[in-house]
């Protein structure tokens, strides 16, 4: 008995022993790719779109789906039938799904925003017809089909479809100093649009935003490209404490051809606008500087009179939303921090507050739709837990609150245009993506696709457990998780690895499934490590007072809390406190840059990737946000730089950064270099060359600095034994 019960331990280890690891390559190579549903699109009634590839005919389509069957109902366009236009990368509607704007040609500008070629296509003639000879910007059509308004050259024009007419509506548009309709970079980066022009519902005006950079500074980066000389982007970028562009909101007539100015006193930024349930009304938000005082304008576009319906303050900040509804009586829902915790809450259409809808200790992440027949508000929030995304429906008057999706993790919705039903996304850190169609009260009707492919494949793989916790440390207790390696035993003594990104308002410890970092980190607990991320003080989704006070010391709570963390996971038995290192990406790397100096005692190494590291090198909007001005706090800014604290450095250290970084510019390293050369210490360093932040651009980009990366913390952090070996062993 003793005989085989000795077998069948070895048959299991061996068995345990056989299971791959990851390897880098794989995380780059589709290996671990997740099945998603590709440019879902809700439609009118009970039917939605999809942009499907036939490989086949090598042709790209738009196929018509019915929300009831799932089943396909058309092919609504097929690019094999057009002459003209033998693939499109997009497609959008216009107001009653007669006709498509498809796009081809892309290329991308910054972060969001890109050119490209552009047809408008007539469903029922099936005919194309090309917008613009050149590349362009945004087009979008009227309400009425008529009409497609987009961007080029930083002005604004419009294409008559009916008589193929083109009228140009600004005329003072110029690279680097005047763009009408089209976000300028920070307002791209952090407001978080584009297209700056908005058609009225009857399709008589466009309002649209002008942007004066005049006086905006210019920032330029040389790009090495392939040719002999290098070439050199130039382009407008404010820095903290620095020159805004000015922006003017303005209405254009289509039938009179004629533009008024709208006067909203005075204002720093206009993040918001868009036309209300009145044809003739247009809502605009704008903020002061500091972003701290919030108005909500009403504007009546035929005589430009203007009246503030709502004013919201802070001693902080106001955070900007897209949570702005109308109902038909021009009453909107909006969202809001006021009450410490992000809540729905309904207004007149003077502004008066009628209720506040949802209330809590806990957060709304996303509002979705109102259902006016039924009075029912649908939204997403954390109400499962602040890892969690759950879906849910309530009475607009604040009501018979009800949960729509059971299972906890991380749930997103896709509701059709009347709310009878919604497709869910839901995965968590041990389910890989699975969509399934519920109808409006949320009763399942169909799974649609999943990943069990997925799942059958990390089988033969050895994968840890995300194991999730709340550390307590002496500044209060955070949201975490812990990776181990498959083989661990709670008698030895591991090296630690911590990731984070611990940026404002953000979660990096949530239940989802894998991002492509993870499956870095699982390959690190193969060889070895144990890999923990904790969200300290200033990240999200946990009430105002836990997010907000950060303000005016970023880098300041965020640091000590990684650093008292670091400390609190040491004194495990099998955590070796020696042996801790830490590594982030954009605002992580600003992070792990500080955490290494200033917890000099307590992190052996750190990898910063893209790190700010300076607030004074950084954008007005995001920066002033949190910091004020350089000049209204310099020591909230110099107190919490690297810069400033070069001397300290005693563990290792990588600094990597793309050198056509547009959004953190590779200033910021190349500032911490002379910083850390000055205090004679040793570094390592590795610029990317024109690769913007992302670090992605390019043959093998990825896998280059993920390997780099590695190769960095092995040599760097611990003694390792990996799976292999304890197999050689």
């Amino acid at each position: 008995m003793k005989k085989i019960f000795l077998v069948f331990i070895a048959i299991s280890t061996l068995a345990t022993a056989q299971k791959k690891d990851i390897a880098i390559e794989e995380i780059w190579d589709d290996t671990f790719r997740t099945e998603r549903m590709n440019s879902f699109n809700s439609m009118n009634g009970d039917f939605y779109t999809l942009q499907n590839f036939n490989k086949q005919s090598q042709s790209t389509t738009v196929d018509k789906y019915s929300y009831a069957t799932l089943e396909k109902v058309e092919t609504i366009v097929d690019s094999k039938d057009l002459d003209d236009l033998k693939y499109f990368e997009s497609y959008s509607f216009n107001n009653n799904e007669t006709k498509l704007i498809l796009g081809v040609d892309t290329e991308p500008i910054y972060r969001r925003s890109s050119l490209g070629v552009f047809y408008a296509y007539d469903i029922a003639s099936k005919t194309l017809k090309l917008i613009d000879e050149d590349k362009i910007q945004e087009p979008t059509f009227s309400p009425d089909s008529k009409k497609v308004a987009y961007a080029k050259n930083n002005n604004i024009f419009i294409k008559n479809l009916e008589n193929n007419t083109i009228t140009q509506v600004t005329f003072d548009g110029k690279k680097n100093f005047i763009i009408n309709g089209i976000a300028d970079w920070v307002y791209e980066e952090e407001f978080g649009f584009v297209k700056a022009f908005k058609w009225s519902e009857d399709s008589k005006n466009i309002a649209f935003l002008r942007f004066d950079e005049t006086e905006v500074p210019t920032f330029s980066m040389d790009i090495t490209g392939k040719e002999l000389y290098p070439t050199q982007q130039v382009f407008k970028y404010p820095k903290a404490g620095e020159k805004n562009a000015i922006v003017t909101l303005h209405i254009y007539n289509v039938e009179a051809t004629t533009t008024s100015k709208v006067d909203l006193g005075e204002y720093e930024y206009l993040p918001r606008f868009k036309w209300t349930s009145n044809t003739n009304i247009l809502c605009a938000t704008t903020l002061n500087r500091r972003q701290n005082n919030l108005n909500l304008f009403f504007i009546n576009a035929s005589n430009s009179s203007v009246n503030v319906v709502l004013n919201e303050k802070s001693d902080t900040y106001v955070n900007i939303h897209n949570n702005l509804t109308f109902l038909k009586d021009n009453s909107f829902i909006w969202t809001s921090e006021k009450d410490g915790f992000n809540h729905i809450y309904h207004y007149a259409k003077n502004g008066k507050l009628i209720n506040q809808v949802t209330s809590g200790n806990w957060e709304i992440t996303k509002f979705y739709t109102i259902n006016e027949k039924t009075n029912t508000v649908y939204y997403q929030s954390v109400e499962d837990g602040s890892i969690n995304r759950t879906i849910y429906v309530i009475n607009l008057n604040g009501k018979n609150k009800k949960r729509l999706t059971n299972a906890s993790g991380t749930n997103n919705a896709s509701f059709s245009k009347n709310s009878a039903y919604f497709i869910n996304t839901f995965s968590d850190a041990t389910t890989p993506t699975i969509y399934t169609l519920h109808n409006g009260k949320g009763e399942k009707l169909k799974e649609i696709l999943n990943n069990k492919k997925l799942s059958k494949k990390l089988e033969e793989y050895n994968l840890a457990k995300k194991e999730f916790f709340t550390l307590t440390t002496k500044n209060g207790e955070f949201n975490a998780w812990i990776l181990k390696p498959t083989n661990f035993d709670s008698s030895k003594e591991y090296p630690l690895f911590m990731t984070q990104y611990s940026g404002p308002g953000s979660q990096s410890v949530s239940n989802t499934w894998n991002s492509a970092n993870d499956y870095w980190f699982q390959h690190l607990t193969d060889q070895g490590y144990i890999v923990v991320c904790v969200d300290g003080r200033g990240t999200g989704l946990k009430g105002v007072e836990f997010k907000k006070v950060t303000y005016k010391e970023l880098g300041k709570y965020e640091v000590q809390d990684q650093i008292e963390s670091a400390k609190e996971l040491g004194k495990r038995t099998y955590i070796n406190a020696n042996e801790i290192g830490i590594w982030g990406w954009s605002y992580g790397g600003f992070m792990s840059s500080n955490c290494l100096l200033k917890g000099n005692d307590v992190f052996k190494m750190a990898i910063a990737v893209a790190p700010v590291t300076s607030w004074r090198f950084y954008d007005t909007v995001y920066t002033e946000r949190y910091m004020q001005t350089p000049q209204e706090n310099p020591s909230g800014y110099d107190e919490n730089s690297p810069l400033n604290f070069a001397n300290l450095l005693q563990g290792k250290y990588l600094l990597v950064h793309g050198s056509g970084d547009d959004n953190v510019h590779v200033q910021n390293t190349m500032r911490l270099s002379n910083a850390l050369i000055e205090a004679n210490k040793p570094f390592d360093q590795a610029i990317y060359p024109d690769r913007t932040h992302g670090i992605y651009r390019g043959e093998n980009t990825r896998l280059h600095l993920y390997n780099k990366m590695t190769s960095f913390i092995k040599e760097n952090l611990g003694k390792r034994t990996s799976n292999l070996e304890l197999l050689k062993q």
